[in-house]
């Protein structure tokens, strides 16, 4: 199911408990885990320093960017080495790797040899872009990867149970079979929650989750909500009901997401545990 996890780090504390989730879960399920380090190619080329440096006349010293370039790589094998030493000191041998490129695509296309990526929400080059409510290369990976995403908080809390949401979309049943089985693998409880005013519509939507539930063993339970999804899941992880949510990352409607943010920023945004999102 789960036997490869990447785990894009960067130095910053956010990155650090991104692996402490992903140390927990390897542990968990036999995996092999693998921290990435990407060198930024912006900074290393510099297009923008070229531009400032030349718009006042101090144009870049021979050899300034293969310092830069130099001063990354330190920082990348120091942060490296180290994630190495956690991950000896909870009893797993990790890989690393180091790569230049855009952070972004660069951890899109390292994540294609793996099964689950986690990384923190927030990174070093945390910034709001578009109207985003989430990092924006925390959102990156999560629309173009194709593979399963945990976006982890800045507070580490040890997995004990876990939610998904479903609405009955294609997004959310591949959410709720994975949660399935890593419920299966982990003996997580699993509980699946639906929000709806419309009594046919979450008698089907929970007839789907019991179908579905029949030939499981694991620990399963549905509830239903009323009210705006973002809040009631929210509040609902708040409340510390579970420590981890999975559900369908974003939705088709691209422009009312940049306008207003979508349910799927808003929730992670807000979450207080890590948020497991399939496409």
């Amino acid at each position: 199911m789960i036997g490869e996890i990447l785990i894009p780090v960067d130095g910053s504390a956010n990155s650090f408990k991104a692996l402490d989730y992903g140390i927990y879960i390897a542990k968990k399920l036999g995996a092999a885990i693998t921290g990435l380090y990407v060198l930024d190619a912006n900074l290393i080329q510099g297009p923008m320093l070229t531009d400032i440096s030349g718009s006042v006349g101090m144009p870049p010293y021979d050899g300034f960017f293969e310092a830069i370039e130099t001063s990354l790589n330190e920082k990348a094998d120091f942060i490296l080495k180290d994630f190495q030493q956690r991950c000896r000191q909870a009893g797993l041998n990790a890989q690393t790797k180091k790569t230049i490129g855009k952070i972004g695509p660069a951890i899109i296309e390292e994540g294609q040899e793996a099964d689950l990526i986690i990384m923190a929400k927030k990174g070093e080059h945390f910034h709001l872009r578009e109207g985003g409510l989430l990092g924006s290369v925390a959102e990156a990976v999560v629309r173009n990867s194709g593979k399963p995403v945990m976006v982890t908080p800045e507070n580490y809390l040890e997995i004990e149970s876990m939610a998904v949401a479903f609405d009955g979309s294609e997004p959310a049943k591949k959410a709720l079979c994975f949660s399935l089985r890593l419920a299966d693998k982990t003996a997580w409880p699993l509980t699946a929650i639906i929000i709806s005013a419309d009594e046919k519509k979450t008698a089907a939507l929970s007839g789907e989750v019991e179908s579905m539930l029949e030939d499981q063993t694991i620990d399963a339970d549905v509830i239903i909500m009323q009210g705006k999804e973002a809040e009631e899941i929210t509040k609902y992880l708040k409340e510390g009901a579970v420590e981890l949510l999975a559900m369908g990352a974003f939705g088709h409607n691209r422009l009312r997401a940049l306008l207003m943010g979508s349910t799927t920023s808003q929730i992670i945004r807000k979450s207080p545990v890590p948020v497991l999102l399939t496409r």
